[in-house]
């Protein structure tokens, strides 16, 4: 793994009595697209917030860059959009940038290099305000980009677009690391968008982190089912728990048992057979990642 260019240890934070980020342990490697991902309310903006130094830890720590806490040196070196972009509807895409450019006193050359990243060269000299909210969200990315930072920290960058703006700010952030060696952090609660982009996650609810890893990793905590279409389902699960099966009627049809090797899937097979039920399909089903994103968050 490339060195960590985020790493939180016991990472929390109170508000009152209640902890909104509860000992979150998180890990970033370089070069990496990250989805930091929960329900609304899990604890992402919070954390976010510490990263950017916006809000101080309880407890705990963090390190950005291989260097403790979120130090003004390490904000320079980062990018961020969190929550909606703040932009100037009366002003086109290049006159924005080139505000932000005199406040972070940056050469105006960047200006080009930003809107060719975010594909908005040929809309530099329309009015913000005509844009569609895809156009402005991929403004404030290139907003975010100014100055050539390591690390881009974006909080719902794809909330309320529609499919096509999704689409385009998808690929954005998917060819960031490989095309412009931008580390992308983004919170979201929609999994199976960040799954589109992110090649490793951490999943967070109630403030706590539930798992860290690849979306393969995620699926491999829980193994699929075999589903076997039988007659009388009821009758054929009882008899095959009475022969040391974890078998339970699912459909009116259907059985379940967990997955298992097709040697083993052909033996059921012959058992109920043996014992005259008519088997009219075998199949192993695998659990997609938005059925164990949700399982996880909601038994939080």
């Amino acid at each position: 793994m490339h060195d960590a260019i985020i790493a939180t240890r016991g990472l929390t934070r109170f508000f009152d009595s209640r902890a909104a980020v509860d000992s979150l342990d998180v890990v970033v490697p370089a070069g990496s697209v990250y989805g930091f991902l929960g329900p609304n309310g899990a604890g992402k903006t919070t954390t976010i917030r510490m990263l950017l130094g916006l809000l101080r830890p309880s407890a705990g720590s963090l390190s950005l860059f291989g260097k403790e806490g979120s130090t003004l040196e390490s904000r320079r070196r980062i990018g961020a959009l969190v929550e909606a972009p703040s932009l100037y509807p009366h002003l086109t895409a290049e006159e924005n940038l080139r505000h932000t450019c005199l406040l972070k006193d940056l050469p105006e050359r960047e200006i080009g290099r930003v809107l060719g990243i975010a594909d908005l060269r040929g809309d530099a000299t329309r009015l913000v305000k005509g844009f569609s909210l895809g156009m402005k969200q991929r403004l404030g990315l290139a907003n975010s980009l100014l100055g050539n930072p390591e690390l881009v920290i974006l909080d719902e960058p794809t909330n309320g677009l529609d499919p096509a703006g999704i689409q385009e700010v998808r690929h954005l952030l998917r060819d960031m690391p490989a095309q412009h060696g931008v580390t992308v952090f983004l919170s979201s609660h929609l999994l199976a968008e960040v799954e589109q982009i992110a090649g490793r996650i951490g999943i967070i609810a109630e403030g706590r982190l539930q798992f860290e890893g690849t979306p393969a990793e995620l699926r491999a905590r829980r193994g699929g089912v075999l589903r076997i279409g039988v007659e009388r389902p009821s009758v054929a699960a009882h008899m095959l728990r009475q022969q040391g099966f974890e078998a339970e009627t699912v459909e009116p049809e259907a059985i379940n048992l967990p997955a298992c090797d097709t040697q083993q899937s052909a033996a059921i097979n012959r058992l109920l057979v043996e014992r005259g039920f008519s088997v009219y399909a075998i199949e192993r089903l695998e659990p997609t990642l938005e059925e164990l994103f949700l399982d996880m968050t909601r038994n939080a």
